[in-house]
């Protein structure tokens, strides 16, 4: 019997609908060399390099796990990009290091053992996803999100310090109503029937118009770049490894393993076919394998894009051949570094602009996963939110852990990090080791229910809102609570 996702659709309509899932992610994989690249200091040439690495084995990954090789590639319609996850890492990585370079080569080197601790635990991954349940995932995934923000204002701000020397364009209005426009035009694309997959994309697209029009960019490096060019391995240097990076780093690509895992659980349940544990295993070791040759290529972990799967459910196109076509485009657009030129043309501030969507659609969906879980007569209000605390704290209080070990510096000033060994460790502390929870172990959980008053609840219904001071001696519960005193005085009366 054939599966679903084995349909072969006519050519054309497979580059078109392969277009459509490249187009759809593409703006989150060119995010994140630039956000490297430009913490790394790099120059317009270097930057257009991460890009069509990115692109590049981004494209590779995506044919690998579609198509499939005995032991690896998932065969399902799955888009492998670079992940956001590392983001956070990777900056702290690099902020920490002696100059922009040598953290490159730094976070690079973390990659590549990372991957390959990965790829060798994958076959037993299915015993350590139980220590990543929902709690655990969304709470980090909502970590990312927020930490992220801060570099969404520094590309819209520009930083305050440039060379030593202060910024002239430093809190411009113009780069700030720039990223304002550009947010606009997102969020307008959001509301357009047919463009809403696009938005960011062309969000991007229309904000960069605009910095051309206004003398905010230009096109002046792009005539320099070739038409073609295969990346060039190392480009930076040899990697560099350092423990404190790479245990970093291996808390990254744990977290893209459970990502991966359930993206394929829940492309298999759209597409409606049996997915096992081999097919998981597979499908994880195709992410593992491609993480480990990304840094030789000048790039960082690759993982699967949850937003593909929703085009998935969308579109109704199950087919694992039109994603593995995207994915050789995407291949084929990494090779061009004209065309990376052209996209390093967009300004940080309109990146910025749709970066605060963008980021704030990553900490939507942990807080969407973190609405999956239950709160009640346990202590996951407290693990959710000492967790979070945790992940923030690098973000508002960059040198909290400066006095402490370089290896302990460079872990717990990434959020993410902090987030995951926080989350996890939290976990196992109240939800495997039961022995000695008390039945309401949270001062939160127990805490007693919010008392509306029912004239104030029938002003909410209709859409009012409440008045300023609320009279405590006439609150009641819920509807049903009144209904029972009701019913309990009429049966008062009827006795009387």
């Amino acid at each position: 019997m054939t599966r679903p996702e084995d349909a072969r659709p006519p050519v054309l309509q497979m580059f078109g609908y392969g277009l459509q899932h490249i187009l759809s992610m593409f703006g989150g994989v060119i995010a994140v060399p630039i956000i490297v690249g430009g913490a790394a200091g790099l120059s317009g040439a270097d930057q257009a390099l991460l890009i069509s690495c990115a692109l590049f084995v981004s494209g590779v990954a995506t044919v690998l796990q579609t198509i499939g090789i005995p032991f690896f590639g998932s065969q399902l319609p799955l888009v492998q990009g670079i992940s956001f996850a590392s983001v956070s890492t990777v900056l702290t990585i690099i902020g920490s290091a002696e100059d922009g370079r040598t953290g490159l080569r730094t976070v690079l080197g973390a990659v590549l053992v990372a991957a390959l601790i990965g790829l060798a635990i994958a076959p037993f991954f299915s015993k350590i996803i139980r220590f990543f349940p929902p709690l655990v995932t969304g709470s980090i995934i909502t970590v990312i999100g927020l930490s992220l923000m801060p570099v969404a204002a520094r590309w819209i701000t520009g930083q305050e310090m440039v060379g030593g020397a202060p910024n002239p364009n430093y809190l411009d209005p113009a780069n700030i109503g720039l990223a304002m426009f550009t947010l606009l035009a997102v969020l307008v694309m959001t509301k357009i029937p047919g463009l809403s997959r696009l938005s960011i994309l062309l969000g991007l697209v229309v904000g960069t118009i605009a910095a051309l029009i206004v003398g905010k960019t230009d096109f002046d490096g792009v005539g320099d770049a070739s038409v073609a060019a295969v990346p060039t391995p190392f480009a930076f240097g040899s990697p560099i490894f350092a423990v404190g990076a790479i245990v970093s780093m291996t808390i990254v690509i744990l977290v893209i393993m459970v990502e991966t895992t359930a993206d394929i659980l829940a492309v298999g349940e759209v597409v409606g076919t049996d997915v096992d544990s081999k097919r998981v295993g597979d499908g994880l070791r195709a992410d593992m394998v491609s993480s480990a040759v990304a840094p030789i290529f000048n790039t960082f972990p690759a993982t699967a894009f949850a937003q593909n799967v929703g085009l998935v459910a969308m579109t109704g196109i199950k087919s694992r051949f039109v994603v593995a076509v995207g994915g050789g485009v995407l291949a084929l657009l990494g090779l061009s570094p004209v065309l990376a030129a052209v996209v390093g043309v967009v300004p940080l501030p309109v990146l910025g602009g749709a970066g605060i969507a963008l980021f704030g659609t990553v900490a939507a969906s942990g807080i969407r996963t973190l609405g999956k879980v239950n709160y009640d007569n346990n202590s996951n209000v407290v693990i959710v939110a000492v967790t979070l605390a945790f992940g923030l704290i690098p973000v508002v209080a960059s040198d909290f852990w400066d006095e402490f070990p370089d290896w302990f510096v460079t872990i717990f000033h990434s959020g993410i990090s902090a987030a995951s060994i926080v989350a996890v460790v939290l976990n196992v502390f109240f939800n495997v080791f039961r022995p000695g929870t008390p039945p309401n172990p949270s001062v939160v959980a127990a805490g007693p229910a919010v008392m509306v008053r029912e004239d104030e609840a029938r002003i909410l219904r209709e859409g009012g809102s409440l008045p300023d001071k609320a009279e405590p001696d006439k609150a009641v519960p819920n509807k049903a609570a009144s209904d029972k005193a009701a019913s309990d005085k009429a049966a008062s009366d009827n006795d009387t």
